[in-house]
């Protein structure tokens, strides 16, 4: 998995070009319960890793989140 795949995936869902790495994901006006779950749900379909809304809380960046799932990967 790279972090580019994850990046796009969050502009895709966001419909924001400007996401990268360093992007507070939570923090983007298009963020909302919608997102959040379409975020779970790309994360398992693309990267075979189950995250749940309480990880998403615990991130702040969109490199943070790569790094969290990285290091569930089996």
């Amino acid at each position: 998995m790279r972090k580019e795949e994850l990046v796009q995936g969050l502009i895709d869902i966001l419909e924001n070009e400007d996401v990268n790495e360093n992007t507070p994901f939570r923090e983007l006006d298009e963020w909302d319960s919608l997102a959040a779950l379409s975020t779970i749900s790309m994360v398992d379909d693309e990267f075979g890793v189950t995250i749940n809304n309480k990880d998403l809380r615990s991130v702040e960046t969109v490199g943070e989140l790569y790094d969290m799932i990285v290091s569930r990967v089996k």
